[in-house]
């Protein structure tokens, strides 16, 4: 059985913290932990840097100011909703009170699967350091079971309850501190091999044309870099005043969490030997070269577990925010299975079926992409796309919202500066978009240079079909629509708001 629902507030009024099965077991540090281990600049860096590098050359790291300036904006919007809607589910139950149950319906659809396409490709890319650490062949393979029993263990710490995903989002911080910060100085103090001029030159990766495709190709790494910020909402309900402490994290996130990244970044990029090494293909994993010739087999094995605790924390906080989201999707009876998805361990103060879900179906995903050539690349591509994608629906949610009358009442509000904040924001989300989904390869054939696509495509038309079919989109007495003051009503002004579809 569920919690009692929250009722609707008064127009324009923010609306309190709904009633709730959670434990506001989560302080602020752990709020901005979580955001942070899920954001991981050491997961999003160490990951793609050889694929970026490849792509575009050194001045690829100026991908993390243009995604670092637009994510900002989308945070500020982000915590406008929060401070007024503290609800667990992050982007579904913001929509859903910005806009109506459909939008929000198909938000959560997204969200719930980029989510759990994401949660695959930050264990897959764990992988090959699994690898190296444990001392075996990297290969497909290994690399996929590898991948599974890292979202095992992850869902395992989820289980044992918010005090435990508390703790693990501070120890993946430290892990994240380490990686990023005390590697990057001692690369830089004992293996450094450029000057800071390299972030200007391209070395040639734009053979006779522009470098600004190029640059847009590699800028994948930045891209993949912003997000993990929203899931300090996702936990809204475990925290104490969330209205201040959630926007307050979310910023947190954006920028010490992307000021380390880029910090990171570089210090791997004055390191590399030798860059047409690796932009010819000849050097596919630059960073473990880097790391064994700077630190030795042991020191890169050290650096190694640190790594790994980084991916494990960040798998753990994207399955923390998948299963609030699944679970917050069932409390308003919105997804088939909805009274299994809905029940919650008291004792542990989670929703277990909820996260169960969040670990079976990465797994699935894991193993059938054992016939994709360049899984992780077609994973990452296409985690990418769904996040900006349900990001944007919230955004131009709220921009819908505020022409039509909302003004944001809750602890944290961005005032006159809303309205443009809020359209800059759904600009650079489109623009996102366009750029992760743009073919670039026509020498492959077309499902291949389409597949990121396509498979945005079929999420899409897939969850269309479900909802118009199913109709769960229009259960459940969540309130919908009611940021948006409604003059025509004609109940009381305490009374409950009427849904909009």
């Amino acid at each position: 059985m569920t919690g009692p629902q929250p009722t609707a507030p008064a127009s324009g009024t923010p609306e309190g913290e709904p009633g709730s099965e959670f434990r506001k077991d989560m302080g602020p540090w752990a709020n901005f932990a979580l955001g942070f281990t899920y954001l991981s600049p050491v997961v999003s860096t160490y990951t793609l840097f050889g694929t970026a590098l490849a792509t575009g050359g050194p001045p690829m790291i100026w991908a993390f100011v243009l995604a670092g300036c637009g994510q900002f904006l989308v945070a500020l919007v982000f915590g406008e909703i929060v401070a007024q809607y503290p609800v667990a589910g992050g982007v579904y139950p913001w929509a859903r009170r910005l806009w109506g149950k459909r939008w929000a319906w198909m938000t959560g659809w997204v969200y719930m699967w980029a989510l759990l396409v994401t949660i695959t490709s930050v264990a897959y890319g764990a992988g090959p350091y699994i690898a190296i650490l444990f001392g075996f062949a990297p290969t497909v393979h290994t690399t996929v079971l590898c991948t599974a029993v890292l979202i095992v263990v992850a869902v395992l710490i989820n289980y044992a309850g918010t005090k435990a995903l508390s703790a693990a989002a501070l120890i993946g911080f430290v892990g994240e501190l380490v990686g990023a910060l005390v590697v990057g100085v001692y690369l830089l103090v004992t293996h450094r091999h450029h000057g800071l001029g390299v972030v200007f030159d391209t070395y040639g990766t734009e053979g006779s044309g522009s470098y600004l495709p190029v640059f847009l190709a590699a800028a994948i790494i930045g891209f993949y870099q912003y997000y993990g910020f929203e899931a300090c909402g996702d936990t809204a309900e475990e925290v104490a005043r969330p209205g201040n402490v959630i926007p307050r994290a979310m910023r947190r996130t954006i920028y010490i969490g992307g000021a380390a990244a880029t910090f990171t970044c570089l210090s791997l990029l004055l390191s590399v030997t030798d860059y047409e090494a690796v932009i010819s293909g000849e050097d596919p994993d630059p960073v473990v070269g880097v790391l064994f010739d700077a630190m030795g087999e042991f020191g890169a094995r050290a650096v190694m577990a640190v790594v790994l605790i980084s991916f494990l924390s960040c798998t753990i906080s994207l399955q923390a925010a998948a299963g609030r989201l699944i679970y917050s999707y069932a409390r308003d009876e919105m997804i088939v299975g909805h009274r299994l998805l809905r029940r919650f361990s008291h004792a542990r103060a989670v929703p277990g079926y909820a996260l169960l879900v969040s670990a079976a179906v990465p797994l699935l995903i894991a193993f059938g992409s054992l016939v994709s050539q360049d899984a992780l690349t077609d994973i990452v591509s296409f985690a990418i796309l769904g996040i900006y994608g349900c990001f944007q629906m919230v955004v131009l949610a709220a921009l819908r919202a505020r022409l039509k009358g909302w003004r944001p009442l809750g602890a944290f509000t961005l005032g006159r500066w809303g309205l443009p904040v809020n359209a800059v924001a759904l600009a650079y989300g489109i623009f996102a978009i366009v750029n992760i989904a743009w073919p670039r390869n026509p020498q492959d054939p077309w499902f291949e240079n389409w597949i990121v696509l396509l498979c945005g495509a079929v999420v899409v038309v897939t969850g269309l079909l479900y909802m118009f079919t199913t109709h769960h989109c229009g259960r459940g007495d969540a309130p919908a629509g009611c940021a948006v003051p409604d003059d025509t009503a004609t109940t009381a002004p305490d009374g409950p708001r009427p849904d909009r579809r």
